[in-house]
């Protein structure tokens, strides 16, 4: 399933820093946006900033459907967002959620703030925590189907495995 910039890859970008956990160090969270979105190098203080955020961006995962709108909601007031039409490189006419001039924190915000919110509308059955018990890893379902449970096959395997396992023993 293709997602307009912000639904997918600013959503992604949100998954990848949730699931980075307590590992979120300046050069593996620049190694993130690293050709996704264009930001400086993040310094130790940003990456202290953006690991808050990170917890927040977590609760939209873990919600029931209803209450991600909610949630979101605040993310969009927080960071600010006060989208543009940009037409920035060359590029076609596209939404910006924060002001180019902003810092890394500020857009990162913004960005991700703006894909779930994106992510909320379009696809709200689209995104969410791994099935198998015991796995707190995010995902954003961008398979053809759109029933990924799992955050990826060795996850399912395993569930799978254990089910069949439980059948034949009985």
């Amino acid at each position: 399933m293709h997602f307009n910039p912000y639904g997918g890859a600013a959503a992604q970008i949100a998954a990848d820093l949730i699931n980075l956990a307590d590992t979120a160090d300046p050069a593996t969270l620049t190694a993130i946006f690293k050709d996704r979105m264009t930001v400086p190098a993040v310094e130790a203080h940003e990456a202290t900033e953006i690991s808050a955020w990170t917890t927040r961006l977590r609760h939209v995962f873990e919600a029931e459907p209803a209450a991600r709108v909610d949630l979101v909601n605040a993310l969009l007031h927080d960071s600010a967002s006060k989208p543009y039409i940009s037409t920035h490189d060359g590029k076609a006419p596209h939404l910006h959620y924060v002001d180019a001039q902003a810092g890394t924190v500020p857009r990162i915000r913004a960005y991700t703030a703006g894909g779930l919110a994106h992510l909320v509308c379009d696809a709200p059955d689209r995104f969410g925590v791994c099935s198998r018990e015991g796995c707190e890893t995010v995902y954003v379902d961008v398979s053809r189907n759109g029933r990924r449970r799992f955050c990826s096959t060795r996850c399912a395997t395993r569930v799978h495995v254990a089910d069949h396992r439980t059948r034949q023993a009985s």
